[in-house]
């Protein structure tokens, strides 16, 4: 999942995936910055992604999950 990185503190860092604020780990990308792009697993930062590619995912996603929740409430 796509987050982008709205603070750091250490080896932490405060990232926005499509709303939703986490703290994750940024032991694996030590060069991260403010509002770079990372993917995330299992609560870690694994790489550091184009803010064009993320905002692409995150539209996918949103669609995905657009279209699950209407399915649900139409059923």
């Amino acid at each position: 999942m796509p987050a982008k990185v709205i603070k750091i503190e250490g080896e932490k860092a405060l990232v926005d995936v499509m709303g939703a604020k986490m703290t994750i780990g940024i032991l694996f990308v030590p060069e991260v910055t403010l509002n770079n792009y990372v993917l995330i697993h299992a609560g870690q930062a694994m790489v550091i992604i184009e803010e064009e590619y993320a905002n692409a995912s995150i539209k996918e996603w949103r669609e995905l999950l657009d279209a699950r929740d209407k399915d649900f409430f139409t059923s």
